[in-house]
């Protein structure tokens, strides 16, 4: 009988049952649920919910089809499962998801540990549309010690049950390769892949290759070699890969001092540095107390539909294992939920048999197993270092994403901005204002929008500012509001999701007057930013919200008001500039407008202008009004 209460690896390595008593009791358990699924198979959905028990187990809910829907664990089954039909649910696919449930199945186990591990178990078997799946379809690379005289050690994908050693996985065939030149600089090993009987070797039948002449073999294949020093090797390299180096040092340097000691300096300089060797890689694999031993350290961070799961694995105080994964949420799961599933299931991916786990907040994982939740010291700094991996992963996730996933990538920034400046809905169209004059001169401003994060540069308006004398930025600003909304209105066009004004509280009121009065009020939501400390400030609250620095909502909120101080800026340069060289030309006497802009036309430039000839002008102008313009500038 196969069920997944008993399939896959339990903790340390150990089967999920380890004794036969325990092993016939799971037997009777699981005969007695499969017997009442059958029996409660038409049993109506209330009453099933009715008769639930309060103890540790698994619920599975399927559809109207019989297609399983979702599986989850709980301390307590009638609890936790009653609670998806008597709440509210605050997320779209948790609704959806209860609205499709048609019956349920559940297994009591005997403790929450217990549960995880099923649960686990039956995702991977079922793979139901809502849980959450950590799947991973790589090979990763393992090292091998043969199960041969004299073993050789190699890289692999494969593992073959043949007696041989296998350590790992690795998570990447270059650390892999690391280790073994590491082995292959310090040992002699052999390389070939002959039959090293005693029988075959003492007829003679190998003679001595190339790798012998080179140093890097002892030639055990013609007995220039015991098996019991090979193997002596053999054991060193076994700790290396384990990450303990203290048996190797101290065997070199024991045989450093001999050699030493015996007036042999050249072996004493090649033992020598093998242990720096040795050395060097320890130093730069060790980053904590090397006393450290045996550890999985596990962090986590999450946004609104992913979350970033680290794994580095410790021993003897050297990092022997990192690896990182990406979990994508399907019902808004919380941070727990999410790391101790990931925690079983790299556990098990890895074969770890670490007995303490090192994570940033309490989780039941196993009885067996020691959780710590350091607060400060070397364990501490192992999760500081364990959650930057998580984060460096994200950042080079989101680089990879913006790539080969715009939509991906804006729908995320989305969801961040509308968390982020507690809006009711996604901000896809963003718009936002600035003004710009000079002590009151040319007074302009400038609306910029954004469409799912990025510049529509088609839809950017300016404004002439038309009734404010002087340079009052509150009523300019009230006015460029409102007759850009009014004319949105008019012409039945969108309206944005969210309005951004460069300004503090004092212009965020002013625009907020304009919405009122065309009755927008609450239709549209409107944040204001101030540019000294980048404080957000919403209507009617005069304390301001401040996101983190590295916030990405910030950063479109800084790249939508510095577009719009670009563009304004730019506006009210070509304006002020036009309105100079216009009277530079017209403050000469019989001069008007016309003359002017037919003049620029031609000359492009006042300068020009100025080092024409009185000919050149005449041809343009005529010869009384060339002489004047020439008079003028000479």
């Amino acid at each position: 009988m196969t069920n997944p209460l008993f399939s896959g690896n339990y903790r340390d390595g150990r089967t999920f049952i380890n004794d036969k008593v325990t092993y016939i009791k799971r037997i009777v358990t699981y005969i007695c649920n499969e017997v009442l699924f059958r029996l409660m198979a038409d049993i109506p959905l209330d009453i099933k919910l009715s008769t639930l028990p309060h103890s540790p187990g698994v619920y599975q809910f399927y559809d109207v089809e019989g297609k399983i829907l979702y599986v989850g664990k709980a301390k307590n089954l009638k609890k936790r499962v009653t609670s998806y039909f008597n709440k509210r649910h605050e997320y779209g696919k948790t609704r959806v998801m209860v609205k499709k449930i048609h019956s349920l199945k559940h297994i009591v186990v005997k403790t929450e540990s217990d549960a995880l591990l099923l649960e686990n178990n039956l995702i991977k078997k079922y793979q139901p549309r809502y849980n959450v799946m950590l799947k991973d379809d790589k090979s990763y690379p393992w090292i091998c010690i043969k199960n041969e005289r004299f073993p050789r050690i190699f890289p692999t994908r494969k593992l073959i049950k043949d007696g041989s050693e296998y350590y790992g996985p690795y998570t990447s065939m270059k650390t892999v390769k690391v280790l073994l030149e590491l082995i292959k600089s310090v040992y002699q090993l052999r390389t070939c892949n002959y039959d090293l009987s005693s029988e075959k070797i003492n007829t003679g039948k190998y003679k001595l290759c190339l790798e012998y002449h080179l140093g890097n073999c002892k030639g055990p294949c013609v007995g220039l070699q015991t098996s019991e020093e090979y193997d002596k090797q053999i054991a060193d390299i076994r700790q290396i890969i384990k990450g303990n180096f203290k048996s190797s040092l101290h065997y070199f340097k024991k045989q450093m001092k001999i050699f030493a000691r015996e007036m042999q300096f050249e072996e004493a300089q090649r033992v020598k540095d093998k242990i720096e060797v040795l050395e060097n890689y320890q130093v730069k694999s060790t980053i904590v107390n090397p006393r450290i031993n045996n550890v999985d350290v596990f962090s986590i961070i999450s946004d609104d539909a992913y979350a970033y799961v680290n794994f580095l694995q410790l021993s003897h105080g050297s990092i022997v294992r990192s690896h990182t994964i990406e979990i994508k949420k399907k019902l808004q799961e919380s941070d727990k939920e999410l790391l101790q599933l990931a925690i079983i299931e790299i556990r098990q991916r890895f074969n770890s048999q670490s007995g303490e786990l090192i994570l940033p907040f309490s989780c039941i994982i196993s009885e067996d197993l020691k959780v710590t939740v350091p607060k400060l010291g070397d364990k501490k700094k192992l999760l500081e270092l364990s959650e930057r991996n998580s984060k460096y992963y994200r950042l080079e996730r989101f680089k990879q994403v913006k790539i080969t996933d715009p939509d991906r990538h804006s729908n995320r920034i989305m969801a961040q901005m509308k968390t982020d400046l507690r809006l009711s809905e996604e901000p896809r169209h963003i718009e936002c204002f600035d003004n710009s004059n000079i002590q009151g001169s040319n007074p302009v401003a400038a609306c910029v929008v954004f469409r799912n994060g990025k510049p529509s540069k088609k839809e950017y308006r300016h404004f002439n500012i038309k009734t404010v004398d002087g340079p009052d930025d509150y009523k300019s600003m009230e006015e460029v509001v409102f007759r850009r909304y009014k004319r949105l209105l008019e012409e039945d066009a969108g309206l944005p999701q969210l309005v951004v004004i460069d300004g503090g509280k004092g212009q965020l009121s002013s625009a907020v007057n304009s919405l009122d009065l065309l009755g927008l009020r609450g239709k549209i939501a409107i944040i204001g930013i101030a540019k000294r400390l980048e404080e957000i400030y919403f209507p009617n609250d005069s304390i301001p919200l401040y996101l983190d620095k590295k916030s990405e909502s910030l950063k479109i909120i800084q790249q939508l008001r510095n577009e719009a101080h670009r563009f304004g800026i730019t506006f009210h340069r070509n304006k002020r500039s036009k309105a100079a060289i216009d009277s530079e030309l017209e403050h000469i006497k019989g001069v008007g407008k016309k003359t002017a802009e037919v003049l620029l036309k031609k000359f492009k430039s006042v300068s020009r202008i100025k080092k024409a000839s009185v000919k050149d002008l005449s041809d343009i102008v005529g010869k009384s009004m060339a002489k004047k313009i020439y008079e003028n500038f000479h």
